[in-house]
């Protein structure tokens, strides 16, 4: 198969996940977004530099995001939301993160393949996104992409759609935004 023909491929997975996104939950962490003073995003690997280009777009759209670990995040506090990007919903690093969030009386949303994970259950608001683990011998759900890649672009796609609609709740366009664009380069 020629690299064309896998990205055709790839597009064709991401159109059966898209059918397979739910309303109900994403519009939970839009409203939650809404009311949240300030936006903190998380995630390993590749789910975290997706978690870093939904900080960006928040930024454009003028909210207060910031991604944790980063030189420049300002302090957690009850008024806040943690969201974060996680395949398994198991990942060793980010449940102290949840935990301490948690105790600080801020709100946690965690987007992953598996809701009822570690993660999962302790999050306020979970959204269950379609695809196949890291390690896919176990797994219903079937790709011809390597390891997290499919959840990881699903996530992408899913983080895009709500800034779309968070740009439609608060009546924002592309140009209103890019005025948030950086500017020194």
């Amino acid at each position: 198969m020629q690299t064309a023909q896998f990205a055709q491929r790839i597009v064709d997975e991401l159109h059966h996940a898209a059918e397979q996104l739910t309303n109900e939950d994403a519009e939970k962490l839009v409203e939650q977004i809404l009311i949240s003073n300030k936006i903190f995003v998380t995630g390993a690997g590749r789910s975290g530099l997706m978690g870093k280009a939904f900080a960006m777009r928040m930024m454009h759209m003028g909210l207060d995001s910031y991604v944790v670990g980063e030189t420049v995040t300002a302090t957690y506090e009850e008024d806040d939301i943690l969201i974060i990007g996680t395949g398994s919903g198991e990942t060793k690093s980010l449940i102290p993160m949840v935990e301490k969030a948690k105790s600080i009386g801020g709100t946690v949303a965690v987007v992953t393949i598996n809701p009822e994970s570690t993660l999962g259950r302790l999050a306020d608001i979970t959204v269950q996104l379609p695809g196949a683990p890291k390690d896919q011998t176990t797994s219903e759900y079937r790709t011809i992409q390597p390891m997290g890649s499919l959840f990881e672009q699903t996530l992408l796609l899913f983080y895009d759609a709500i800034i779309l609609r968070f740009m439609e709740k608060k009546g924002l366009d592309s140009q209103t935004m890019y005025g948030k664009h950086a500017n020194l380069e």
